[in-house]
């Protein structure tokens, strides 16, 4: 391939101005004529039966337009992957900020007003919080119909297992716990619902999955998806949290019952008891190696809660069952996984998805494992790590790793080798690995991939519509280089439209790590279809052959003589008149080499390409009060060409300072059923103080599956941080660390409980 132009160089996000000025319109900014604002009312207990609601004074109320409760909806049980879902709570509320009743009102105050308004009766009902307990055979039913409170079950086995362990040199067993955290985005949940005179629901919400989205909304509402158009405007973050939620569909029923539109936005304190934050694991497991430190056997067993009603739990708990079991090259494996009801918030995807519980249980493990054998961690990492060209256990088809080159370069970074045998007591070094995918099979069956339309108008201009969803991950400015690249013009002439339902390509969205690599292609494929009619044009100019046209800085010429050369734009123009105004559309799509795993074995390439990484985490810890303080931080990711390093090494900040907060400081804690902490005063998250210096290193290995070469970077970020802060806190104490968050109280008495540690830890 020929150098680059736009793709691999470092550029400011496309709509970072706009932003900083504060002329961007997040969804919280939204205005429509004549419309309505809307609040919810939600259960104030973690389990009660619903005896009466009288909304009489609510109505009544000067200013209100429209109340609405159970009895105003269709009434049909719904979800994204179980139908235990229904737009209000009917016969009883199952968590602490269940949906009970909505109103609509012409303005906040008045809304708030009418909430006070409603009485409702209730008899409160046992409840359940802890999964474990959840389990027991006394405890109360989050759904009558689901014996157990389990919601579902996963395994999974490959090889022998017990012939291994057998085998074995030594056996590491242990349980850890990894906490419930909030996903703390900047802009609350929020949407504007309108429904037209047709009765067709229009909905601007910042949603990860618009497409997807519309299929589980319309069971809801008992109408055809293709009445559903969701229109996504810029908004303030997700990592995760913003699918499916029942905001969206109450905004809906409001608006249909005031014949206006309906604003409704979550308060912060809505946000932690309403949205989906992250599921809670318990995970036992049990790890053997060799005395040479080959990787033998591995069980698992995966306990998760799904909150009151499920979202993705239960593939979140699939996941954290097998998909580490790529990163090193395991030949016997058994994971059995659980995914429990509790009276809780419900919880769903968070970045990771399952991946990142899983990992620091695993990366914990395999230091302990190194420890026992008086190995460097680094080489037990080395010498176990997936390669290029290898297929997994499970069939996961490894064409491009640099998980080998992520450790090699990371512990020089690092400085690894002399600051683990300098020794100093209360300051020790960590390191922790991570693979994830660029994209799930799995996720959504029907099918996989991306597709794209780039529009080029008569004065050059290039516009890229898409169907997934830049939530601030930078991905506008990643989809604008690839079609810029292609089509051989400055990065200043394309533009990316906002995702509509109405206009965008149907795009499955954005998570699993997938949108560079999935959409990219899409992007990539319509671009190419773009370009190929524009040479067609530019060849008749030139008086040559389409296949030998080329286009580089806003010029097109044929190879090899660069100094004949058309402008871009006057290409578009003679292209748009011989369609007598048709702009030049270019349309096309990516299909995956995925294969959709057995449903039995698992054994499938979920995906077409697979990052890996390494990071590397230095601490110190404080006698006196046992706080952490985390010094400095290496990671090294395997991102295929980085379309946009300096994004890229943006998300890898970010990503890490995530998992900083969740290690050191993020928990969502319950009292009585109910989060006592869900705002930002008592849930702490990581300021500018707390975050070390994180030194990013990209590690390139060109993926063959991927748009010039690129694999994704969003979730990889996150993954192996709380597991290389935590083996750091082992490294300085002799202390490990197996359920989060690290707080200094716990640490402390841990460290007085094992004594002041010494130079040799």
């Amino acid at each position: 391939m020929s150098e680059l132009d736009i793709v691999g160089k470092s550029y400011p996000q496309i709509d970072g101005m706009q932003k900083a000025m504060g002329k961007t319109k997040f969804v919280t900014d939204l205005v429509l004529p004549g419309m309505l604002y809307g609040r919810t009312l939600r259960s104030p207990y973690p389990h009660a039966k619903i005896k009466n609601i009288d909304t009489s004074r609510a109505k009544a109320l000067t200013g209100v337009k429209a109340v609405v409760t159970y009895a105003d909806t269709p009434g049909i049980k719904f979800g994204p992957r179980s139908e235990d879902w229904t737009i209000f709570a009917g016969d009883k509320a199952r968590f602490h900020g269940d949906e009970i009743a909505a109103v609509a009102a012409i303005d906040e105050d008045t809304a708030e007003e009418a909430l006070e308004l409603i009485e409702v009766e209730y008899e409160e009902l046992p409840f359940v919080v802890d999964p474990l307990d959840a389990l027991q055979a006394e405890a109360p039913l989050v759904h009558d119909d689901k014996p157990g409170n389990i919601a579902a079950e996963f395994k999974v086995e490959a090889g022998d297992v017990d012939q291994a362990f057998k085998d074995s040199h030594i056996i590491y067993e242990d349980s850890y716990y990894l906490n419930q955290v909030y996903q703390a985005y900047m802009e609350p949940m929020a949407t504007l619902a309108e429904v037209d005179l047709s009765g067709r629901v229009i909905m601007w919400t910042g949603t990860q999955i618009p497409n997807m989205m519309r299929m589980t909304y319309a069971k809801a509402l008992d109408i055809s998806p293709d009445n559903i158009r969701v229109i996504v405007p810029d908004y303030g973050g997700a990592f995760g949290a913003k699918m499916e939620n029942n905001i969206h569909l109450v905004a809906a029923i409001l608006a249909q019952k005031a014949r206006a539109p309906v604003k409704l936005v979550n308060t912060r304190y809505e946000d932690f008891i309403a949205g989906n934050p992250r599921v809670p694991m318990y995970i036992d497991i049990k790890l053997g190696a060799t005395k040479a430190g080959i990787l033998t056997g591995k069980e698992v067993k995966v306990v998760g809660a799904a909150g009151a009603r499920l979202v993705y739990a239960m593939v979140i708990v699939a996941t954290a069952c097998y998909r580490v079991d790529s990163l090193y090259r395991f030949q016997h494996v058994r994971s059995k996984g659980y995914t429990v009801y509790t009276n809780t918030v419900p919880t769903a995807c968070f970045r990771g998805f399952g991946n990142s519980q899983m990992t620091f249980v695993l990366e914990s493990a395999l230091d302990m494992i190194a420890d026992q054998l008086n190995m460097d961690p680094a080489e037990l990492r080395i010498k176990n790590g997936m390669g290029p060209n290898e297929t997994s256990i499970h069939g996961w088809k490894i064409n491009s790793s640099g998980l080998k080159d992520c450790v090699i370069q990371a512990t020089k970074k690092a400085d690894w080798q002399k600051k683990r045998q300098k020794r100093e007591p209360l300051k020790g070094i960590g390191l922790s690995c991570c693979n994830h995918v660029s994209g799930n099979r799995p996720f959504a069956r029907e099918f996989d991939g991306g597709a794209g339309i780039v529009r080029v108008g008569r004065d050059g201009r290039v516009t890229v519509y898409h169907g997934e969803s830049d939530m601030g991950q930078g991905q506008k400015t990643t989809f604008a280089q690839i079609a810029a690249e292609r089509l051989g013009v400055p990065l200043e002439m394309v533009h990316v439209a906002d995702v509509d339902t109405d206009i965008s390509p149907f795009g499955l969205g954005s998570f699993a790590t997938r949108g560079t690599l999935m959409g990219g292609n899409g992007v990539l494929a319509a671009a190419n279809d773009a370009f190929r009619q524009l040479a067609e044009v530019a060849a008749e100019m030139l008086e040559a052959d389409s296949s030998d046209i080329e286009c580089r800085q806003g010029k097109f010429f044929v190879r090899g003589v660069p100094q004949k050369h058309l402008p871009f734009n006057e290409v578009a123009g003679q292209a748009t008149i011989a369609r007598h105004g048709a702009p030049v559309v270019g349309t096309g799509f990516y299909d995956p080499p995925t294969v959709l795993p057995d449903p039995v074995t698992k054994y499938g390439n979920i995906s077409p390409a697979y990052p890996f990484a390494c990071q590397i985490a230095e601490v110190e810890i404080d006698p006196d009060t046992g706080q952490v303080t985390v010094t400095n931080f290496v990671g090294a990711h395997d991102v295929g060409r980085a379309i946009n390093p300096m994004a890229t090494e943006g998300q890898i900040r970010g990503g890490v300072t995530q998992g900083l907060g969740w290690t050191l400081m993020e928990n969502m804690a319950y009292e009585n059923g109910k989060i006592i902490n869900p705002d930002f005063v008592d849930y702490i998250v990581p300021s500018a103080l707390d975050v070390p210096e994180i030194k990013p290193i990209l590690v390139e290995p060109i993926e063959p599956n991927g748009p010039y070469g690129a694999k994704g970077i969003g979730e990889p970020a996150l993954n192996p941080t709380m597991s290389a802060i935590t083996n750091a806190i082992y490294d300085a104490t002799g202390i490990r660390i197996k359920k989060l968050p690290v707080s200094p109280e716990k640490l402390l008495a841990e460290l007085k409980k094992h004594g002041e540690p010494t130079d040799d830890k």
